[in-house]
This record gives structure tokens, C-alpha cells and sequence, in this order.
């Protein structure tokens, strides 16, 4: 669905897979779950696009469900592919991620080999401050050492990958049992609250919208207060 002029959401990809449209070109902000290809190339051609009009494909952070896809899309589009220098390691596979807290993690580890990642190699290593299509990055470690959230000044749109989720009515954090580092999570949210956006889109659940901003400065004032 089209959420704003130009910003589309691809339906069914398990984690969130965003496409936006600028001019004749397109980029792609994370990738979803492995074996959701065919989803995202069929909303490109919905789009009246193809896979050659992709041309930056964009990661939040380096968890299966967001860069499940990028190996085939990146091979696909020869699209250059973006994510902050703290996961870079993680996407490539040089490095293995923690595994994920208690039930959650045992879960996982029985789960990992039905949906086994490709890595990738990415081409460019994103930093604080870096802008992309107008984007300005804003790095949240916490979830993932280089997990990062994407702002848009003239769109007033925030991408938050799984730093912020809005589900079932409501905001929420990272999931706990997938963040390792909780305490630097909720820290580093605080950068979340010091700008304005209208719309906040999350790697999971339902865009936020309208005056999404000052709905996230209640909930972070109110988090910051029940932990205190």
C-alpha cells in the first residue's frame, strides 16, 4: 500500500519491506523474511517498475528478517546496498550475531535452519549524520550494534527499524528478547524524541501517523519514568 506520495509498504514479508519512489528510481528499505523475493518483485511491477529501476537497497540492521532477501535482490537489481559499518560484519557473515534471550533464543536456533540467510557483502558503510535520498541517518545501537533509523526533514517521515514498533494500538520498544544491549536501546531513543515527523514506520506492525512525534515523546517520557 502506498502510505505517503512516493513511500509504499509491501505487504506479507513477515518484517516490514518499504519501497521509495524517486523520479524513475527506486530504493528499497530492508528486505523481510528469506523466501519473500517473489512479494517484493511483484509490488515493483505493480509499481510499473523493474528490478533494474531498484538502485539502493537500504538496511536498518543486520537481523534474518530484514536482510533475508538482500543477497537475491542486490544480485537481481545490482542495486548498491547500505547499512551501518557496526553490522557490516554481521550482513557479510564474517561475524556472528548473539544468540537471542531464553525461550525466544531456543526457538530460534530450532527455527534458523528453515530459513537460512544468504550473506552479502554491502558497498556502502553508513555513519551518523550520512544522508541518503534525503534521508539523514541516526545510528541506535542497542537492538544491533549498528542498528539505524532514517529521518526525512521535507517528508516528515522516520524509518525506525525495530528501535520503535507500533502494534496491536500501541507503541512498543525493541523486543527484548532479540535486543542485547536493552539499557543503550532506550538510551538511544532519546534522539527519536528530538525531532518532528508526522508519519514513524517500523520494521513491524502498522505505520504511525498523524503527529507521530509527539506521540513518541509521551511514550518515551513514560518509559523513562516506569524504569526510574
Amino acid at each position: 500500500m502506498e502510505i505517503s506520495n512516493g513511500i509504499h509498504l509491501v505487504d506479507g514479508t513477515n518484517a516490514n519491506v518499504y519501497i521509495v519512489v524517486n523520479d524513475n528510481n527506486l530504493t528499497i528499505i530492508d528486505t523481510g523474511m528469506p523466501g519473500q523475493l517473489g512479494k517484493i518483485l511483484d509490488y515493483i511491477k505493480h509499481l510499473g517498475k523493474k528490478p533494474s529501476d531498484v538502485t539502493k537497497i537500504i538496511l536498518t540492521h543486520c537481523h534474518v528478517d530484514h536482510i533475508g532477501n538482500a543477497f537475491e535482490l542486490k544480485k537481481l537489481t545490482n542495486a548498491k546496498l547500505y547499512v551501518h559499518e557496526k553490522d557490516a560484519p554481521y550482513v557479510s557473515g564474517k561475524e556472528k550475531m548473539p544468540s537471542p534471550k531464553g525461550l525466544a533464543g531456543a526457538a530460534f536456533k530450532v527455527a534458523s535452519p528453515f530459513f537460512k540467510v544468504k550473506y552479502v557483502e554491502p558497498d556502502i558503510l553508513l555513519k551518523e549524520n550520512d544522508v541518503v535520498d534525503g534521508f539523514v541517518v541516526i545510528h541506535n545501537p542497542g537492538h544491533t550494534p549498528g542498528s539505524i533509523s532514517l529521518y526525512s526533514v521535507d517528508k516528515k517521515i522516520l524509518f525506525v527499524g525495530d528501535e520503535l514498533r507500533y502494534m496491536d494500538g500501541k507503541i512498543q520498544g525493541p523486543p527484548e528478547q532479540f535486543t542485547p544491549d536493552m539499557d543503550l536501546a532506550i538510551k538511544m531513543m532519546e534522539k527519536l524524541t528530538k525531532i518532528d515527523y508526522d508519519i514513524m514506520l517500523s520494521g513491524h506492525g502498522e505505520p504511525l501517523k498523524p503527529k507521530a512525534s509527539i506521540k513518541v515523546k509521551d511514550f518515551y517520557r513514560a518509559l523513562i519514568e516506569g524504569r526510574s
